[in-house]
């Protein structure tokens, strides 16, 4: 991977990290296309430089996490079943991260549920957030684990199936990011070293690069996501996704076979 190929990938983890369009699903997509070596430390940067998106929510919303401990407990709480359920499948979540067909296939189901959840929830009112609830929004993040479902697809759905209205469920599933890709991080980094890998001089300052362009690119992302979905919902996004599945389906069965 050249300092280039890392700068791209940022770039598309910033824009797609907020969006319901799957980040990883496009940094694999992106990864194939530019023919980057399929190896560990690929796996490793897509997982890593998720962070430096995420550090943009606690920057631009540090007054959320400073108000109170039941906000955390909340957090933890929707955070539970990735952790459970991301020790027992790692394996097979590490085996589905090699399959940009499989992100084509999720891409379109879930850009299908995206265009109508306006219309069966986009009129919800609700801005609370009990523990019930959180845990709930914590089980549909899990769907996540599959490349092109899309994390902040999956909670930002499981909220508004909860009654929340867009902005809530879309704030909530920024501030959940926070420690599920922390933890995926420090679980991805631990699980390199522990199959005998280590990082270079180089492969360190491809993880710098990626975390301080993604951390900047979604700084600006965030606000126009939520001014965006807030005013207009989600629609544009799922036609989007069942787009770019469509076109690389097209290009897996008729032109060349994806691989990563």
């Amino acid at each position: 991977m050249t300092d280039i190929q890392a700068v791209i990938l940022a770039i598309i983890e910033g824009v797609t990290e907020f969006l319901p369009v799957s980040s990883t699903g496009h940094m694999i997509l992106a990864s194939s296309f530019m023919g980057i070596a399929k190896d560990d430390f690929t796996k490793l940067f897509t997982i890593v430089i998720q962070l430096g998106a995420i550090l943009s929510v606690v920057v631009l919303y540090w007054r959320r996490f400073l108000q109170s401990w039941d906000f955390y407990k909340k957090l933890f709480i929707a955070f539970l079943p990735a952790v459970v359920l991301g020790l027992l499948f790692h394996k097979l979540i590490d085996r589905l991260l090699e399959s940009p067909l499989t992100v084509a296939i999720m891409l379109i189901l879930g850009g299908l549920i995206l265009i109508k959840i306006d219309d069966w929830y986009g009129h919800n009112t609700a801005t609370e957030i009990d523990y019930k609830k959180a845990l709930k929004i914590g089980f549909y993040q899990t769907l996540a684990m599959i490349p092109g479902v899309s994390r902040s697809g999956a909670t930002i759905v499981g909220g508004m199936l909860q009654g929340l209205n867009r902005k809530t469920a879309t704030e909530f599933s920024f501030f959940l990011a926070v420690p599920t890709m922390l933890g995926a991080t420090v679980k991805k980094i631990w699980d390199y070293y522990q199959d005998g890998f280590q990082l270079d001089q180089h492969q360190l300052h491809l993880l710098l690069i990626g975390n301080i362009v993604a951390f900047l690119v979604a700084m600006v992302a965030i606000k126009s996501f939520i001014n965006y979905v807030s005013q207009k919902g989600f629609k544009i996004f799922g036609y989007y996704r069942v787009f770019i599945g469509f076109i690389l389906l097209f290009i897996h069965f008729f032109i060349h076979p994806l691989s990563l």
